[in-house]
């Protein structure tokens, strides 16, 4: 799989609230991944304070957009605990130590984790999650979903068909 370790980072930036830190690293994500300049360009035109809001409308309102990976496979059940344990574990492996204020299968955490070790496979376990997240920020119409759509379009394809 080709190295998109620049993209897993831009996208994880892009998908944390909008503050002051992200405004001042537009120039610089938007150069490093063109793959995201949809998105970039739009945040850049984008009133700061109307940029925050419609992200607390598409990521904090329910579990509809939800950003926690294990959300989308085990939903908000005792399965999840286990789910994040397992999240923790994959960390572990590389040294690394999940600190965040997040859960550690917070969508920008995982691509983070993905940019410093190049392991894909936490975003390959939750494929589908992604892909559904993906549909719905597109029908939602907002442009967050041009952001999944290049994470997306770095993972092999999902199989297709069902079990036999």
């Amino acid at each position: 799989m080709p190295s998109f370790e620049v993209l897993y980072q831009a996208a994880a930036l892009c998908l944390t609230y909008p503050d002051d830190d992200f405004r001042a690293r537009l120039p610089l994500l938007r150069e490093a991944a063109p793959q995201l300049r949809e998105f970039t360009d739009h945040a850049a035109v984008t009133p700061p304070l109307e940029l925050a809001a419609h992200y607390v409308e598409v990521f904090d309102f329910g579990d509809r957009h939800s950003l926690y990976l294990s959300w989308w496979r085990d939903g908000d059940n005792r399965r999840r605990g286990r789910s994040l344990v397992r999240f923790q574990e994959v960390y572990r492996a590389h040294d690394l130590e999940f600190t965040g204020e997040e859960l550690p299968d917070f969508l920008p955490a995982v691509l983070e984790f993905t940019a410093r070790t190049g392991d894909t496979g936490l975003l390959l376990e939750h494929r589908e999650g992604l892909e559904r997240l993906r549909s719905r920020l597109a029908d939602f119409g907002t442009p967050y979903a041009s952001v999944l759509d290049a994470v997306c379009a770095t993972l092999p394809a999902a199989p297709t068909g069902g079990r036999s």
